[in-house]
């Protein structure tokens, strides 16, 4: 089940392009927020934009969850998505890390806007070394014949996907949702992401 949700959402989107294919009907989006209620496939979430929105799930939508992991888990060799935001002295200071299963490598590989906070990025890329820094870990990546170094430092959140399923969408859940949004507003999701175990998305 994790795998399908894997190759259904990440194949797809790998945390940073559309989640959808583009169509002159619609466009892709994330939404971040806390579960209002889910029933009759129809999820409704209060933004951290401070809207509330209903999502309809479309039929076999998938449902993932999140697991800690640490900084040391990062390997040379890891495909990873890490958002991250412009330094003062230069180079990029990561918000969060999501650690890919091997399945996705290269998946969506690339660094590109992301919506997480003005400013950010989004870096699909393969661990090339992962050294020790004076501000946490400096992480060296690659793609597509460049590399990019990143500071990830101590309490940026580190993490994995995990099993869940749609009995998670409990009110007050946090969740991140790749939406497609028709020209009348409505909302579409065909995968969710859903904070268990006292982990949310940090994407």
């Amino acid at each position: 089940m994790l795998r399908q949700f894997v190759v259904g959402c990440f194949t797809a989107a790998a945390i940073g392009s559309a989640a959808f294919a583009q169509s002159a009907m619609a466009e892709p989006m994330n939404v971040r927020g806390d579960v209002v209620s889910f029933s009759d496939q129809t999820l409704k979430v209060d933004t951290r934009e401070g809207q509330t929105v209903d999502i309809a799930l479309a039929e076999g939508a998938m449902v993932s969850g999140v697991a800690r992991a640490a900084i040391t888990d990062i390997k040379p060799g890891d495909y990873v998505g890490i958002a991250s935001l412009p330094m003062k002295n230069g180079g990029s200071g990561a918000l969060e890390v999501l650690i890919f299963p091997p399945a996705l490598k290269g998946a969506s590989e690339g660094s590109f806007g992301w919506d997480l906070k003005p400013q950010s990025t989004m870096t699909n890329a393969t661990v090339a070394d992962a050294v020790k820094g004076v501000d946490g870990r400096t992480v060296t990546v690659t793609y597509h014949g460049k590399d990019k170094k990143i500071s990830i430092p101590e309490g940026t959140p580190v993490v994995t996907l995990a099993p869940a399923t749609k009995a998670d969408l409990k009110s007050g859940a946090v969740v991140f949702v790749p939406v497609e949004k028709s020209t009348d507003d409505s909302l579409t999701a065909k995968q969710v992401v859903v904070g268990t175990n006292g982990v949310i998305p940090p994407m």
